[in-house]
């Protein structure tokens, strides 16, 4: 019997394992109530990390921008 890791199940999640390994977590899928459950609560933060949206607060644009404008008049000043 194989012991895959979360690794694998991850891998397996987004498709990127072999063949053989697909075929060989398939069957232990049917046989092993554990790594389902491991699989589920891989797949269930999978979902909620799709549903974050990360944006950079208003703030860290400005004080970007403005470094970036102090910047261009040090390179290239009128």
């Amino acid at each position: 019997m194989n012991t895959f890791t979360q690794e694998d199940l991850i891998q397996y999640l987004y498709r990127e394992t072999s063949v053989q390994k697909t075929a060989a977590i398939n069957v232990a899928l049917e046989n092993d109530w554990k790594l389902r459950e491991s699989l589920e609560q891989i797949s269930f933060a999978q979902k909620n990390l799709e549903e974050v949206n990360l944006s950079p607060r208003e703030e860290t644009i400005s004080k970007i921008l403005s470094h970036i404008s102090k910047k261009q008049g040090q390179l290239y000043p009128h």
